[in-house]
Order: structure tokens, then C-alpha cells, then sequence
């Protein structure tokens, strides 16, 4: 532990408050990981092989993201009332819970109704414990070890699901009955409030005067960000088709493509997958601290699009799915950790629950839409043209990005903050 001062949004320092070593957030945040991997990888092969088709199982996995599409709706509650740490026990229970019953419902057209609701409350659930990991984060990081904390944190994601993908889909495949293996990373989920223990609850400048008043203030510290030419760059690059990682979530649906076995899928999309992913975080938050933050992500997310256009045009072989899915994982986590950066870059502290929810909701949207695009491009063009489509709109959301940056230029050079297209000055800049 080390000791330091936090600061409200306008400097005011709240006291002297404990920090946490940034390895910590990994292990909380490890849940939120291990959800979207079970049902992206482990969940998705074995409705694969029930004969749901790969349109139905990306529409489920679209369903998962609306929460982290919406959450910034909710994201006030969590920064006004209750503690994190009492936020996180709640929604670990709830989303433990969720895993089990997804696990136990993994099996059959005619439960599909029922998975999807079960589906959609873990991942309402998972959105309040991002929410407590996130402030936690915040508060508890001093600005010196931000960026390390950033990286664990994005590795303890990525990391989170490849344990649920990989030892989901395996333990599916070895344990007596496929229930058992969401029961076993429900059990898992809920090990890591343990972690609380290591993190202190920090004091909100934000929560005063009554419930109203916490939510304006609340109101006001984002909108300062918002109305900011840093600020308003970020949320416009969370929107974009850029980085999204959507073909993540299809790698097992699309296995078979490329004759890859289950234990290949388990490998490559799960724990390896994790692993070179988390490697990838690394590796990206490195460069972001090296470079223009929001330039880092742009090129990484050209990355993306590249490898996918590669792997379109690659020989359809197990060593090609292997290769294609273990770069993209190495990519995702540069991705990641670029998201992280400009994030934290232009947020700042204040109410961290609700301004990083907002950048993670919108971040999510290309994600459930891409998903939702590499689906339906599968059904009409095959795997490979699926392929294509992510690279093409991946090319689309870059240019897009770079007319963006250039017409904030020049509003900038004419004193008008691109946001709020008013003459008002830039309160941020780069």
C-alpha cells in the first residue's frame, strides 16, 4: 500500500486516502471477462453444435451488449448511492448466478428464449460490478501507477475471458454435464470479492446535498468533459466501426470453417487466447504512454482490419484459424488498452463511474453492431466475406475518424469547441 490524496473535480483535495497495487483490479474485474467469454466461446460451440445457426448465436451474443450499450443510463445510481464495494458483492452474486443458469440452459433451440433472459440480467448485472471496479480504480490509483492500473485492469478482462471461454468450453466438454461448468466459474466469480479486501472505499466530493443535488453534480462533471475538444474526440472514436473486435465473438461459431477441433477452440480462443491478449494490453498501454493516445488506438484498430482482410483470403486450415485468432487476440489487446488510455486521459476524476461508463457504452455500440453485420454477412457471403465486411467498415470508421480530427482542428484554430458548436474556448486540450 502507499499513501497519497485524492482529488474532487475541481481540485479540492478529499483527505489522505489508501491505494491499492494496480495487479488488484485484475482479480476484480476478472468476473466481467469470465461472463463474456463462457457465452462467447464456450456457450456459442456447444449451440453450434445443437444446430442453432451462426445468425441465431451472433444475435444472442449481440443481446449480451445492449447493457454495456445502455449502462450509462444507470451509471448515476452507482456513483450516488450505496458503497462500491457493497455495489460489487451485489452484482457478483447476480452475475454468478447468471453463469450458472446460462450454463444449465446451453442446449437446444427451445431453450433460447429463456437463455437470452438469462443472458441479458448477468450482463445487467456485470455492468454495476464494471461500474464498482471502475470508481474503485479511480480513487484508489495514484496518477503515477494510472496507467499500469489501466493495463492489469484491461488484462484482468481479456484475461477473465479467456478463462471462461477456454476452462469453460473445456470442463463442458470433460465434466458429466454441461451445467457444471457454469457452476464451476460461478464459484470462481464469486472468489474475487475477496479481493475488496485490498481496496480501500473512497470519499465522493459529488455525493452532497441530497440524492438531486449528487446527480447534478454528476451531470456537470461529465458535461465539462463532454463540452471539451479531448473529450468530445474520444466519445466520437467509441462510436466508430474502428477497433470493435466484433469477430472475437464468432471465432468457435465459425470453427468448423477451418476444421478446427473443439480443443483448438478452447486453446486458441480461450486461455491462450487470454494470455496473449492480456500480453496485448501490455504492450498497447506501453505505446499509448509513448504516443498521441487517441493516434495509438486509430492504428491499432487499422491492425484489426488488416489481419481480418488477411485471414479472409487465408488458406481455410486448423494452422490458419490458430494464427489468425492468436494475432487478432494480440491486437484486441492493443485495442483495449488504447480504449483505457484515451479514456482515462480525458475523464479525469470526479464521478468515474458515470464518464467511464459513458465512453464504455458507446464503445460497446460498434461492438453489438458489427456483431450483429458479421453475422449477416456470414449467412450471404460465407466466413470469409464476413471477414471482408469487418475490415471494410473497420477502413470506413479510420477515415471517418481522421475527418473528425481535422474538422476539430479547424473549429479549434476558430476558437469554437467542436461539442457544443459554440464560442466558447476548449477546455481541454492536446
Amino acid at each position: 500500500m502507499s499513501i497519497g490524496s485524492a482529488a474532487a473535480p475541481g481540485g479540492v483535495p478529499l483527505g489522505r486516502e489508501r491505494h491499492s497495487h494496480p495487479v488488484v483490479f485484475m482479480f476484480l474485474i476478472l468476473p466481467f471477462g469470465v461472463l463474456s467469454g463462457y457465452l462467447t466461446v464456450a456457450v456459442a460451440y456447444l449451440l453450434s453444435r445443437s444446430g442453432i445457426t451462426v445468425e441465431q448465436i451472433a444475435s444472442l451474443v449481440a443481446l449480451s451488449f445492449i447493457p454495456h450499450t445502455w449502462k450509462f443510463a444507470w451509471a448515476p445510481i452507482a456513483d450516488v448511492t450505496l458503497s462500491r464495494k457493497s455495489w460489487y458483492v451485489i452484482a457478483a452474486i447476480v452475475t454468478a448466478a447468471g453463469i450458472a443458469a446460462v450454463g444449465a440452459l446451453s442446449g437446444g433451440v427451445s431453450r433460447l428464449p429463456m437463455l437470452s433472459a438469462f443472458v441479458l440480467i448477468a450482463n445487467v448485472a456485470v455492468t454495476f460490478l464494471g461500474m464498482a471496479v471502475e470508481s474503485l480504480m479511480a480513487y484508489g490509483t495514484p496518477e503515477a501507477l494510472k496507467g499500469r492500473a489501466g493495463g492489469w485492469f484491461q488484462a484482468g478482462n481479456l484475461g477473465g475471458a479467456g478463462l471462461g471461454g477456454g476452462a469453460g468450453l473445456w470442463m463442458a466438454q470433460r465434466l458429466p454435464a454441461p451445467w457444471m461448468a457454469g457452476a464451476v466459474l460461478a464459484f470462481a466469480c464469486l472468489l474475487c470479492c475477496a479481493a475488496l479486501r485490498f481496496v480501500p472505499e473512497p470519499r465522493s466530493a459529488h455525493r452532497e446535498g441530497g440524492l438531486l443535488k449528487s446527480l447534478a453534480n454528476v451531470a456537470k462533471d461529465f458535461w465539462s468533459v463532454a463540452r471539451s475538444r479531448g473529450g468530445f474526440l474520444a466519445l466520437v472514436l467509441c462510436f466508430l466501426p474502428l477497433g470493435s473486435g466484433a469477430a472475437a465473438g464468432l471465432w468457435s461459431a465459425i470453427a468448423p470453417e477451418w476444421h478446427a477441433s473443439a480443443n483448438v477452440v478452447a486453446l486458441v480462443t480461450g486461455v491462450l487466447g487470454g494470455i496473449i491478449s492480456a500480453v496485448g494490453c501490455i504492450l498497447g498501454g506501453w505505446i499509448c504512454d509513448r504516443m498521441d493516445r487517441k493516434s495509438a488506438y486509430a492504428a491499432y484498430g487499422l491492425l484489426q482490419a488488416l489481419c481480418a482482410a488477411a485471414m479472409a483470403i487465408a488458406p481455410r486450415t486448423p494452422a490458419m484459424y490458430v494464427l489468425f485468432t492468436v494475432l487478432y487476440a494480440l491486437i484486441l489487446g492493443l485495442t483495449y488498452a488504447g480504449f483505457s488510455a484515451f479514456v482515462l486521459e480525458a475523464m479525469g476524476t470526479g464521478a468515474a463511474a458515470t464518464k467511464y461508463n459513458v465512453f464504455a457504452s458507446l464503445s460497446n455500440t460498434p461492438i453489438m453492431y458489427m456483431t450483429l453485420i458479421d453475422g449477416h454477412a456470414h449467412t450471404r457471403f460465407g466466413a470469409g466475406g464476413m471477414m471482408l465486411t469487418e475490415a471494410a467498415f473497420g477502413m470506413l470508421g479510420l477515415l471517418l475518424f481522421a475527418a473528425v480530427v481535422v474538422i476539430a482542428r479547424r473549429a479549434a484554430g476558430r476558437g469554437l469547441t467542436p461539442a457544443a458548436g459554440s464560442q466558447a474556448r476548449s477546455r481541454r486540450s492536446r
